[in-house]
């Protein structure tokens, strides 16, 4: 049987972030990385910048510096942003019940749920209940789904403790961006995110660049080596396994085009850095300073009722807290997905980082290939400090 062809891995690094640059290649000789990115921004300077590995199983067509990938929940952070800039316009209360902007969502005994409930994962609707059976179609189905969410009675008491809105998260938060712009949630997004930063990132992907998204591999079964012991009670099921998320369909045309703004956004990984880079480098381009940190303000650590990690949520931002997730920075913020992409910002060292790949992990947050890339970016920034 042939070996397979070497990965290539191209780009360009700063002087003094080589080891970022080893670390990359590490991944694909030692991690199992078939198709990856990884980019750096430090005060709005690019010091790393590399791709390599191929754009699926076949090793035909070598990753380029253009390949979209789905970066899954990492779409969270960016849907945060969205609703953080809504804030610092005035048109978005925290405090304010979601009924004042979606009156439908009253039903079930919401009416009194604030807002930055829906951002925390506090609301109680981690999602469907299982009662209501969701099949993947209806996630491309928005009013479908709004109009269910909506319906849906809490699953666990709101504001208790958090319980991970893993899909149900963008259409609550989508739905009251969209009551509130008319436009909906990628639409925004392009308009005051991507094209001001002339990012490479889509929450919804068109068709002229279906071309460019490589394909979903999922990894090999087998745990990963973080065990949660959540009982799958009902609040559990709903967020996630109604319907149970398989990886590969993030390879269905249908879906790369939809808007499911928990979990279906694609982009580059230098277009993710881009994006948590402005809002680590003092610009203050897409949000103000104090904006920034009213979103990476936690509000409150708990085991997570959904997932059973011990963590802390900000505004739609999960915070490195203890375990360091986005380096040693515990005030770092941003958003892991699932199977391993990231994207964070860490504005006491000027660091935006992106990070997406097409081979799927199986850690439930802060994968290998993610955690070396990482650790070699904060390296490298200690050294070039001395």
């Amino acid at each position: 049987m042939p070996l397979p062809t070497p990965a290539p891995v191209h780009g360009e690094v700063a002087e003094g972030f080589e080891p970022v640059a080893e670390a990359f290649r590490q991944n694909f000789t030692d991690r199992d990385e078939l198709g990856a990115a990884v980019a750096v921004v430090v005060r709005g300077r690019t010091v790393v910048d590399l791709w390599g590995g191929w754009t699926d199983e076949t090793r035909r067509t070598p990753w380029q510096r253009p390949t979209l990938t789905n970066v899954w929940s990492a779409t969270k952070g960016l849907v945060a942003l969205c609703a953080l800039q809504l804030v610092e316009s005035d048109d978005l209360d925290l405090d304010a019940p979601v009924a004042r902007y979606w009156p439908e969502f009253a039903a079930a005994g919401k009416a009194a749920i604030p807002v930055r409930w829906l951002l925390s994962h506090r609301s109680g609707v981690t999602g469907v209940s299982p009662e209501h059976p969701v099949q993947v179609e209806d996630l491309l189905d928005w009013p479908k789904m709004t109009g269910l969410l909506a319906a849906q009675e809490p699953l666990v008491e709101p504001g208790s403790a958090s319980g991970y809105h893993a899909l149900s998260y963008g259409f609550l938060v989508g739905e009251v961006i969209a009551r509130i712009t008319g436009q909906t949630v990628g639409e925004f997004f392009r308009a005051n995110v991507a094209r001001p930063l002339n990012v490479d990132v889509h929450i919804g992907v068109s068709p002229d660049d279906l071309a460019r998204c490589s394909t979903v591999v999922e990894p090999a079964p087998g745990p990963g080596p973080e065990r949660t012991d959540v009982v799958p009670d009902r609040a559990t099921l709903a967020a996630l396994a109604n319907p149970i998320p398989r990886g590969t369909i993030a390879n269905l045309t249908r879906w790369r085009v939809a808007e499911v703004p928990a979990a279906n956004g694609h982009g580059t990984a230098h277009g993710l850095a881009t994006v948590y880079g402005a809002l680590a480098d003092g610009s203050e381009r897409l949000l103000r300073h104090d904006t920034i940190e009213l979103g990476r303000t936690g509000q409150g650590r708990c085991r997570d009722l959904v997932m059973g990690l011990d963590n802390e949520f900000g505004l739609g931002f999960c915070l490195g807290s203890e375990q360091l997730s986005f380096g040693p920075n515990p005030r770092g913020f941003g958003h892991d997905g699932f199977g391993g992409s990231t994207g964070f910002a860490d504005p006491e060292s000027g660091v935006g980082f992106g990070y997406v790949m097409n081979r799927m992990g199986t850690h439930l947050r802060d994968d290998p290939r993610k955690m070396a890339l990482v650790e070699a970016t904060y390296a490298s920034l200690a050294l070039s400090l001395r």
